[in-house]
């Protein structure tokens, strides 16, 4: 049995700046480097680090950022066997700045020619996972996929992060809604993370939770506030520390963890992931995330 996670997987190109621009100019970069990044993808290969089974599915044209995504992800033993190729399209792909203090900002571009029909999926034998986590940024497959988690009484998480098209029925239909600060005030309108919360519960009959950073996480249990402080760690880079802690959720709920627990869990993880550059060098394995949480 493994943990199925259903989503974007982009190549990130990522340059080192001492500060992030916040008017237009030239700028030069202290360092370069490409890695695979998109949110389901990079949970993804925090769930395998962390030692389960687990599969990626998501759509990328046949072209040579595909080809490296893919090799990428199966170097991580993530099962990329049903992964939906678009003849004809681009991948996606970002540009990512990430400045001294470890913070960074994420231009994405997915090719409108990257289908987003669900009809591939339909093939697919979601009754064999253990859990079913999906991102945003493929709302069609999000919403299949998370359509089957409940048929088969499978439980889902739901990286509720921005995204361009509205996610009511995706946050409607998961029994675990991680929202992003940003992506909560998105789909709430409401800039304060505990009242977003609230009014994000009413929305949704599954656990809702917001990741506030360094401040660690809120979430609502039986009808109250909860909270669970972030490790402290010497960041180096943020990227990907969301989609990581998505991934360590889902292996949480996989794993049938108590709410905080878990939550301690999928904290450590992405505390741990941010001490190194880039979305997925930096994930710990099991062990290494075994021993901080002894400390």
């Amino acid at each position: 049995m493994s943990i199925a996670c259903l989503g974007i997987t982009v190549l990130d190109r990522i340059q080192r700046v001492a500060t992030l621009p916040t008017v237009g100019g030239k700028y030069v970069a202290t360092d370069y480097y490409e890695v695979g990044g998109g949110p389901a993808a990079t949970a993804a290969v925090a769930v395998a680090k962390l030692g389960h089974q687990v599969e990626f599915i998501g759509r990328v044209g046949n072209d040579s950022v595909a080809t490296t995504m893919l090799a990428e992800l199966s170097s991580y033993d993530v099962n990329v066997e049903n992964i939906v190729r678009i003849e004809g399209a681009s991948s996606a792909f970002s540009a990512i700045l990430v400045d001294d203090e470890g913070e960074r900002m994420i231009i994405n571009f997915q090719d409108p020619s990257l289908s987003r029909d669900p009809k591939a999926l339909e093939s697919l034998d979601f009754s064999k996972y253990t859990t079913i986590l999906t991102d945003v940024r493929w709302p069609e497959g999000a919403k299949y996929a998370l359509e089957q988690a409940k048929k088969f009484n499978i439980p889902s998480v739901l990286d509720a992060d921005l995204s361009p098209d509205p996610i009511d029925e995706l946050v409607e239909l998961a029994d675990h809604v991680a929202f992003s600060e940003p992506g909560l005030e998105r789909f709430t309108g409401i800039t304060d993370p505990i009242e977003g919360l609230k009014a994000a519960q009413q929305r949704t009959q599954g656990m809702v939770y917001v990741t506030v950073g360094s401040k660690g996480c809120y979430w609502i249990e039986n009808g109250e506030i909860q909270h669970q402080a972030g490790l402290k760690v010497d960041v180096v880079d943020t990227t990907g520390a969301g989609d990581v802690f998505h991934g360590a959720l889902a292996v949480a709920v996989a794993e049938s963890m108590p709410t905080r627990e878990s939550i301690i869990f999928s904290n450590t993880v992405a505390a741990v992931k941010c001490t190194k550059r880039g979305g997925r060098e930096g994930i710990p394995s099991r062990e290494e995330v075994e021993l901080k949480l002894q400390k």
